[in-house]
């Protein structure tokens, strides 16, 4: 019941993600989107329904334009450097992410790593701390570790749903493996907790990007949380009003693409 904070028309929801400067490290930007204005302001303009990012982003632009958009701010992260068993520690509190505007929290969880059990508790206590504020919560749920074989396979993804609604979760953001009949199964385990879909890796064709968002819509997952296949269009804005066309109103993929190459 808490995520209708980032639902809009049909109960569904565009967010744009803007965590990968410590995830990934700048290899994914470029001179504009490297930027944190240049981000937050196409944000606002499309008026997305919450951007991603980390506490130190919160902190320094937030009183610039969290007045203006939902800020969804994640508690854990790594950087892709280091080796060995997934484990994201948590460094940013509840607290503070309220503290800072949060309209939500986010958090990773590596199923199947070996550090399962201090991820749950430490997820549990978000959960915990995050909806005696009204603020709802969004798991980042990837099968990881050297215990996963297939972490795109439909069981997987499935078992991955699922355990965000077990954990308490109000949203849950997986990948996509592009089995259509399979990702129905993959929703009906998450149950109440919605799905929304992982924009990945950036798609050189935004019809087939954008057929792929209508694909999941139509197996029951709510949106999107999508970053690179946004900033790293050649039109970005463009790009998130295919999405709100698609999204909120059904337009479909092959007419919204004509405002991805509206300039």
């Amino acid at each position: 019941m808490y995520q209708e904070k980032l639902m809009g028309k049909k109960g569904r929801t565009l967010i744009l993600a803007y965590d990968h400067g410590l995830e990934h490290g700048p290899i994914d930007f470029n001179l504009n989107s490297a930027d944190p204005d240049f981000i937050f302001d196409i944000a606002v303009k499309s008026k997305v329904s919450g951007v991603v990012v980390l506490s130190g982003l919160a902190e320094q632009y937030g009183r610039k334009y969290g007045f203006f958009l939902p800020l969804i701010v994640k508690l854990n992260g790594k950087s892709s450097i280091g080796e060995g068993e997934p484990y994201s520690a948590q460094f940013c509190s509840v607290e503070r992410a309220a503290k800072l505007g949060a309209s939500a929290v986010g958090y990773t969880i590596y199923l199947g790593s070996e550090e399962e059990a201090k991820i749950f508790k430490e997820f549990g206590q978000i959960v915990e701390e995050a909806h005696s504020r009204q603020l709802p919560v969004i798991a980042w749920v990837y099968p990881r570790g050297k215990a996963v074989k297939d972490d795109l396979s439909t069981e997987i993804l499935a078992y991955a749903g699922r355990t965000a609604l077990e954990l308490g979760a109000d949203i849950v953001k997986l990948k996509y493996n592009g089995d259509f009949e399979g990702f129905k199964w993959v929703v009906k385990n998450a149950g109440l907790c919605d799905v929304v879909v992982a924009g990945g890796e950036k798609e050189e064709d935004p019809l087939s990007f954008l057929r792929s968002v209508k694909e999941v819509l139509d197996a029951g997952a709510k949106g999107v949380a999508v970053g690179r296949n946004v900033w790293q269009s050649e039109n970005p804005l463009g790009m998130l009003d295919a999405l709100t066309k698609l999204i909120f109103h059904d337009v479909p993929p092959e007419k919204a693409v004509m405002y991805v190459n509206k300039i």
